[in-house]
């Protein structure tokens, strides 16, 4: 692009000490949230654009900036994005794009929530980690402050920074998860595959029945000792696939019988048996069962999550079995590069973004939705009449900012 036409592309926006060279096409911003390595503003026309400062200087030239920076590498190529820089030698500012949601799921577990609901928006979630399983994708990170939720019940999962493509029998590191919703096999340390984010899903779907946090643990010690007290020690069985140090731990801990599903979720927790779409407490309470099984070769699958008669009410193959989206590089975040390898690979990747979007291969497309979005318009008149009665008391500013926080500290 010649340069004096990408300068007048731009214009400059001075916030604190600092200045912003943003896209014309972003007005009226107006700041929401910030963090340690960027900012986030809403913007005319309903979108968020987020900045981040990714080679701030020579003293973050390190390996952990390194990961980082392959983080953001996964997240631009899948996200609108834009630099006002015109040389790989000047790049250091990164714009990403997206929709400004109404809410994240925090918000939401307070609002008193009808089967209808409910159901509707596991479903939204189960569809987009079905969609980001077939791309060979783990999220690793699902929990109420990365979903949000627009008035219309459009959901979105959000922050993919510790998302990575999954491979067979790979050791993951355990501190990938916020605690609250760390799976078992996270916590002990053991290899994880798809399924990890179901049961991500299960203590959501816990947290939105009962409204407080279902294994509020301290620590990962103190994690470990909520879930066996609620669903009992596993049995052996489970036991022997441990490394022998976490298995004498885990063997010389108490052990616990657990509590019954009925007893930890009675019926008094649940709405209301709904007429329309017969879904039953009794159904919620069966899914919750088969999610948040601590063996993870036991717990049921996305695919059969979205089978099950809580969920598939809502069932539409156009949504569910779209084909996935295209990953040309499956092994990148396995990859080892220097800072400005990196550097390199993350303009690139800014450039093409830009040039695609000149060319109009993705014109049409809203600004701010990346295939990873995943989201689906309400279908039932009763979902979406009912949420927007209990949105129009959420502040969307607010909003906004606590929805944007966790990927305001991905680096």
């Amino acid at each position: 692009m010649n340069r004096n036409k990408r300068e007048k592309e731009y214009y400059s926006i001075d916030v604190g000490d600092s200045t912003f060279m943003v896209l014309k096409r972003y007005q009226n911003l107006r700041p929401i949230g910030s963090g340690a390595q960027g900012i986030v503003w809403g913007c005319t026309g309903g979108d968020t654009v987020v900045h981040y400062n990714l080679f701030v200087s020579p003293t973050h030239r390190n390996s952990d900036k390194c990961v980082c920076v392959c983080l953001s590498l996964q997240i631009i190529g899948l996200l609108n994005v834009f630099t006002p820089q015109k040389t790989l030698e000047e790049f250091q500012d990164v714009y990403l794009v997206m929709e400004l949601m109404d809410a994240n799921l925090c918000q939401v577990i307070q609002m008193e929530l009808d089967h209808e609901r409910l159901s509707y928006l596991l479903y939204q979630m189960l569809c987009g980690i079905k969609h980001l399983h077939a791309a060979g994708i783990i999220h690793r990170d699902l929990k109420p402050s990365n979903i949000v939720v627009k008035s219309d019940c459009t959901l979105k999962i959000l922050d993919f920074g510790l998302a990575r493509t999954a491979a067979t029998g790979l050791l993951m590191t355990p501190y990938v998860v916020t605690r609250y919703y760390r799976a078992p096999e996270v916590i002990l340390g053991m290899g994880y595959q798809a399924n990890v984010d179901v049961w991500s899903v299960g203590c959501i779907m816990a947290e939105m029945v009962r409204g407080s946090v279902l294994f509020p643990g301290t620590d990962h010690i103190d994690q470990w000792n909520k879930v066996i007290e609620q669903l009992g020690t596993p049995a052996q069985e489970f036991l022997m696939k441990l490394n022998q140090s976490v298995r004498t731990y885990v063997e010389n801990r108490p052990r616990y019988a657990g509590y019954s599903f009925e007893k930890l979720f009675p019926n008094v927790l649940f709405p209301a048996d709904s007429e329309h779409n017969k879904l039953k407490a009794s159904q919620a309470r069966d899914l919750l069962s088969k999610m948040l099984v601590i063996d993870a070769s036991k717990r049921i699958s996305v695919d059969e999550a979205l089978q099950h008669p809580y969920i598939n009410v809502w069932y539409d193959p156009t949504e569910v079995e779209a084909p996935p989206p295209a990953i040309t590089d499956k092994q990148l975040d396995e990859r080892e590069h220097t800072v400005d390898e990196w550097k390199e690979l993350i303009y690139k990747e800014v450039l093409d973004w830009e040039e695609r979007t000149k060319n109009g291969i993705i014109r049409g497309q809203p600004a701010s939705i990346g295939w990873w979005t995943f989201f689906f318009h309400a279908r039932r008149s009763l979902v979406l009449c009912s949420l927007c009665a209990n949105f129009r008391s959420v502040n969307r500013s607010d909003a906004a900012a606590s929805c944007m926080s966790e990927i305001l500290f991905l680096f």
